[in-house]
């Protein structure tokens, strides 16, 4: 067989299996799909899910259905689909902490971000929130700062877990204004919101919809948002950086991924699904009242939004020491 030949083989080749993976992306799906959550039913990524699941079905034709796997810091969760089949039957609802954080806090992880999974589209995000005990005797970040001055180590701050974004998110504050703080974590934000409602922690840096109830009924007072924009659901709340830290920045955000060698065909379908989806007013309406901002694009834009979240948290992260085993 000359190389010309070969050539010409190989070509053949190609051209079948392309055609193969063209006709099969043509007759999906043909099964429902299932999109797994690494968190509890109920939370903010539990409801995100659920409200792209439903309209997801009945664009493609099959049911979605969501299944939760809680535990390990998403852990449990993103092994399952990194190790899943990649036909796009299996799918992802990523986060910070399990597509950018995980990796820098852990020195082995049973999955690789960037290896086992393909972005499908990112989904949303959302700044926390920095609420106090309504007892506590401030009223805005600056006089939190001259409080926390005055009472070196004093104070504490929860959050759901060491290296999780929450917690992060009070590092990076103590950081930024020179101040000291105990962190004290706490298996959930159930028990660390009763443990702050109770002043046994003196401030946390919250999802605002598990905060947003105990600051509409005056439990908790709202110092500040850790994004760079207000919020329409907190008016009156100013940002940190706008109240004398510029710079700070700090949140949550959630995109959808499958593992990585899913054809990019159905990649590509899934991605068109989700994005005509979150671009439906009545979607914006529903996540504006979550403090949720939806922000669809392209595939991979997800990759990159992760590695941009990496290079902010990676040095914080080493500074601190903060590191843990699965």
């Amino acid at each position: 067989m000359n190389k010309w030949t070969k050539r010409a083989l190989d070509g053949v080749t190609i051209l079948a299996i392309f055609t193969s993976l063209s006709a099969w992306a043509q007759t999906y799906p043909s099964k429902p799909l299932k999109l797994v959550v690494p968190y509890a039913a109920g939370g903010s990524t539990d409801q995100l899910a659920r409200a792209i699941a439903e309209p997801l079905g009945r664009a493609l034709g099959q049911a979605v259905v969501v299944e939760n796997k809680p535990g390990g810091n998403t852990i449990i969760g993103a092994e399952a689909v990194a190790k899943a089949a990649p036909d796009g039957y299996t799918l992802f609802m990523g986060s910070s902490a399990s597509l950018a954080v995980n990796p820098l806090l852990y020195s082995k992880l049973p999955y690789d971000p960037a290896a086992d999974f393909a972005g499908v589209s990112m989904l949303a995000a959302s700044p926390l929130v920095m609420v106090v005990p309504a007892s506590l005797p401030v009223t805005n970040v600056k006089e939190f700062v001259e409080l926390a001055k005055r009472r070196p180590d004093a104070l504490n701050f929860a959050s759901v877990g060491n290296g999780n974004p929450l917690h992060l998110a009070g590092e990076l504050f103590k950081v930024a204004t020179g101040i000291e703080m105990t962190h004290v974590p706490y298996n959930g934000s159930a028990p660390a919101l009763t443990a702050l409602l109770g002043n046994q922690v003196q401030v946390m840096f919250d999802v605002v919809l598990t905060s947003n109830p105990h600051i509409q009924s005056g439990k908790l007072r709202a110092l500040a948002l850790t994004g760079t924009n207000r919020l329409a659901l907190l008016p009156n709340v100013p940002t940190i950086a706008g109240s004398g830290y510029p710079g700070y920045e700090a949140g949550i955000w959630f995109a959808m991924v499958t593992p990585k060698a899913t054809p990019a065909a159905i990649v590509a379908r899934l991605n068109a699904e989700v994005t005509k989806i979150l671009a439906q007013p009545d979607m914006k309406a529903r996540f504006d009242g979550l403090a949720l901002e939806l922000i669809p694009g392209p595939s991979e834009e997800v990759a990159k939004y992760a590695q941009r979240e990496q290079a902010r948290w990676a040095r914080l992260i080493r500074e601190k020491g903060i590191h843990l085993e699965p």
